[in-house]
């Protein structure tokens, strides 16, 4: 979303620029410098990430410092689980198609209530961990 703002805003405030301005050289320097906010915006949502990340990888909590990559882990095996199976359909393609139905058909019987509560404990715990590191860094 915030990709998405930083992409219209600045096309919009230069068509308003170009109408309130008329003179060429004003409105030159008006969007040089609308331009030039932008960057140093994005600059500073970049470097505010990559602080995040950096102090995640830090962190004397091996939980915290392996959160990230223990995701990416999960989600290779995940990959590679999917990759094996298509080998196994190629000798057992009626099993395999059972196994996909059975983990469709169980992930469709979780209750939706049980699929909104984790994702606003999810939600829930990442922004309070957010609201923890800016309270840190204040």
């Amino acid at each position: 979303m915030t990709a998405l703002l930083s992409a219209v805003i600045p096309d919009i405030v230069g068509k308003v620029l170009d109408r309130v301005l008329p003179d060429p050289a004003v409105r030159e320097r008006a969007n040089q410098e609308l331009l030039r906010l932008t960057q140093e915006g994005e600059r500073a949502e970049t470097r505010t990430q990559l602080s995040a990340i950096l102090a995640e990888a830090q962190s004397a909590d091996r939980w915290t410092a392996r959160a990230r990559p223990a995701f990416l882990y999960v989600m290779y095996a995940v990959i590679l689980l999917c990759f094996g199976g298509g080998v196994i359909g190629i000798w057992w393609p009626a099993q395999v198609a059972t196994a996909a139905q059975n983990i469709a058909n169980l992930l469709a019987a979780i209750p939706d209530s049980l699929w909104w509560l984790f994702g606003t404990g999810y939600l829930g715990y990442t922004g309070a961990r957010s609201l923890e590191k800016l309270k840190a860094k204040n």
